[in-house]
């Protein structure tokens, strides 16, 4: 379990947010899979809900509407101390702004990037809101890993714009390698396999803890959502993949609660 009260480090997955159609299907999804409760922001921010497990925030659910031109998706955001630098070593990596940097509010400043391989994640610079202060615990996020069909084009860009080394853990079966901040594990880079179906983005994934993943999977079935990959152990845990009541994709990882660790600033 790591709690967190202060900014996380420039290149830390900090944030997960989900934009829906239905955030009330959302909610009735995540409240019941994961025990979340939900704060609404109020008006000026678009009824933006805060996800949080004891009273620390987890994750973001908003609304979208039928004209914006945005799949329902979580997304990934990354930390950043310096948004303005950050989007212009994005574009100058070769990069794409999606949505440039704005002010959220006291909340912090956002902008949406996609790397030249294709895959979509936020930037995140902290305000009033740092970003997740609990993780790494059941009803939580535990793991941010992006996919791509350009591996090597996408370890290029990460490592211009944040700085990453890599640690690789690639073998026969596959390509992969953990992104390191200051020598720490953050987040992952993996080559799509050749069994994904043509139709499958490159994307980032966000990975939420939950203390037994068969039974988590089964809840996914009862409240009208799908399986993609059946329950798999690993030597992280026990994983699957699944979809959300509205076709939103995420995956689970079994993990057991541990006693309290602040993190390090």
């Amino acid at each position: 379990m790591t709690l967190r009260d202060t900014p996380w480090p420039d290149g830390t997955p900090c944030w997960v947010d989900l934009m829906v159609p239905d955030p009330r299907m959302a909610m009735d999804f995540y409240g019941a899979l994961l025990g979340w409760q939900f704060t609404d922001q109020g008006d000026e921010s678009d009824n933006y809900l805060m996800c949080s497990v004891d009273g620390r925030a987890v994750a973001g659910l908003g609304g979208s509407s039928a004209e914006e031109d945005a799949p329902a998706v979580w997304t990934t955001y990354l930390a950043t101390s310096d948004l303005d630098r950050t989007a212009a070593a994005v574009t100058d990596a070769g990069g794409t702004l999606l949505v440039p940097p704005v002010d959220v509010m006291a909340h912090g400043r956002m902008a949406v990037a996609a790397d030249p391989a294709g895959a979509a994640f936020g930037l995140w610079q902290a305000g009033g809101h740092i970003g997740a202060r609990l993780t790494d615990t059941p009803s939580s996020m535990l793991w941010n890993e992006c996919m791509v069909r350009d591996f090597d084009t996408a370890r290029d860009f990460y490592a211009a714009v944040f700085g990453y080394g890599f640690d690789d853990m690639s073998d026969d079966q596959y390509t992969y390698a953990t992104m390191l901040v200051d020598g720490r594990p953050v987040g992952g880079l993996g080559l799509l396999p050749d069994d994904v179906p043509a139709d499958v983005p490159p994307h980032w994934m966000v990975y939420f803890g939950v203390p037994d993943t068969d039974a988590a999977v089964a809840e996914v079935d009862r409240l009208g959502g799908r399986v993609l990959a059946d329950p798999t152990d690993t030597p992280y845990g026990r994983y699957s993949m699944v979809t959300d009541n509205q076709g939103v994709s995420f995956s689970m990882l079994s993990v057991t609660a541990e006693p309290e660790l602040t993190a390090a600033t």
